[in-house]
């Protein structure tokens, strides 16, 4: 599934994308998205992409 646009989508609509994408399995040691995040949890680190700022893309880009 590809991400919304942030043109032709809502604030809920990104956010529940990023909640499906990026779930908590609570089994750090077998997930890692929290490192791949630098320690922040993924709605906080695509916050700016949330609400409208930046796009998906160039929110992944400041992680790798």
């Amino acid at each position: 599934m590809r991400p919304p646009e942030i043109h032709s989508s809502t604030k809920e609509e990104r956010l529940s994308y990023i909640r499906e994408q990026y779930k908590c399995i609570a089994d750090c040691d077998s997930c890692g998205i929290c490192s791949v995040f630098r320690g922040k949890d993924p709605e906080s680190a695509f916050s700016d992409y949330v609400e409208g700022q930046t796009e998906f893309q160039d929110v992944v880009g400041r992680f790798r």
